[in-house]
């Protein structure tokens, strides 16, 4: 099917979308061992375990369709459902891909993750990300694609000025997270380094990626920030990163807090800024947006009621199809008897053509004639 995106298309306010690496050795096994525990806990309704090519050659909705194929780099598809506030229901699928030729070995599996509700996302709803891989310290699933950028950690702001930069350019154009610079104004203690992003809401936390700056990089950082993104970075304050291209609605000032105390309370004014912005329209990448499609035209784990409703529209599509067909044997069948019609009034119903009148003068009509006129009755309805 012929892709139908523009450069305004935004995310919806149904879909909550992610994507990342995973760093350890068993990727898959991680996720299928989370599904089966979430499933006997009564968490997920259902969930799939799918080879990508066979997903894609047994798409269910629309099994012609190109986008349902995640593509040859694809090396596992997941498929979980699950109900939020008991009545609504979540559909999502996570797909894993090979690393990339270019990137150095070690670098991980991406992943890519797409989720969507029957209504618009509510940042309280469980994380979809903690449907599929563990919330675990110890399974490294939760790395951006940006090297050395990691969720539910405080990211440290390198050292060197153009190091520093590259990252947050990095940041701002290749990842699908949102990205948060703190400015430490003195060197926290133990409580004081707690990730600020513990204090989201769950589906939030895993969309925002945190970085910190030492108190003796506020020049560095806040020259970095300007060149680079122009935004500036308060000492001891917080700033939420325009995406590139912007996001409609951003303005730095307005999503910049002037003081963050790291010392275990609850950052309530950055947390409002973040929730803020992540509820701005913001431009959807064609990665995701396949990613979507995907999801939507290619799901595979329907309830009882969905496959009734499924064979019900192939009955249709099939007893369609059916008729189409009836009525072009008609039409065939039709064409020939007029053509039999047409060649025994040429032939006089013996099959030799008829002589020609003596003096060599026509006929009123030829087989020839005789034939188009009989094939110009069939052609005209009103015939």
């Amino acid at each position: 099917m012929a892709k139908n995106s523009t450069p305004s298309t935004t995310t919806p306010v149904t879909a909550w979308l992610g994507r990342g690496r995973h760093l350890g050795p068993e990727p898959e096994q991680d996720v299928r061992r989370n599904l089966i525990a979430l499933k006997a806990a009564g968490v997920l309704d259902d969930f799939l375990d799918l080879d990508p090519v066979e997903a894609a050659r047994s798409t269910v909705l629309h099994p012609k369709d190109e986008t349902a194929d995640p593509g040859p780099a694809a090396r596992r598809c997941f498929e979980a459902r699950w109900r939020v506030d008991d009545d609504v229901t979540v559909r999502a699928q996570l797909t894993t891909y090979d690393p990339e030729a270019r990137r150095k070995e070690g670098e991980g599996v991406t992943w890519i993750l797409a989720a969507e509700a029957e209504q618009a996302w509510d940042a309280h709803w469980p994380s979809p990300a903690t449907m599929f891989w563990p919330d675990s310290d110890r399974v490294p699933w939760d790395h951006d694609t940006v090297p050395d950028v990691r969720l539910r950690v405080a990211n440290h702001l390198p050292k060197d000025d153009d190091e520093l930069r590259h990252r947050l350019r990095d940041c701002t154009r290749q990842s699908w997270f949102i990205h948060v610079v703190v400015h430490e104004a003195m060197t926290p203690d133990a409580v004081g380094e707690r990730p600020l992003t513990t204090f989201l809401p769950p589906s939030l936390r895993h969309r925002v990626v945190e970085h910190r700056g030492t108190p003796e990089q506020a020049q560095i950082a806040d020259f970095a920030m300007k060149r680079e993104l122009r935004v500036r970075m308060p000492r001891g304050g917080a700033v939420i990163l325009a995406t590139v291209p912007a996001t409609e609605g951003y303005d730095a000032d307005h999503f910049t807090v002037r003081s963050v105390f790291l010392d275990g309370s609850r950052p309530t004014e950055l947390i409002e800024k973040i929730a803020e912005f992540a509820a701005l329209p913001r431009e959807l990448p064609d990665e995701a947006e396949r990613a979507l499609t995907r999801l939507r035209q290619g799901w595979h784990l329907l309830t009882q009621d969905e496959e009734l409703a499924h064979a019900q529209a192939m009955v249709t599509k099939y007893a369609e199809a059916l008729e189409s067909m009836t009525k072009a044997c008609d039409l065939y069948r039709d064409a020939a008897e007029a053509a039999q019609a047409a060649l025994a009034e040429a032939t006089g119903g013996d099959g030799v053509p008829r002589s020609s009148a003596p003096g060599g003068a026509k006929p009123e009509g030829s087989p020839l004639s005789a034939l188009t006129k009989a094939f110009g009755r069939f052609r005209d309805p009103n015939k």
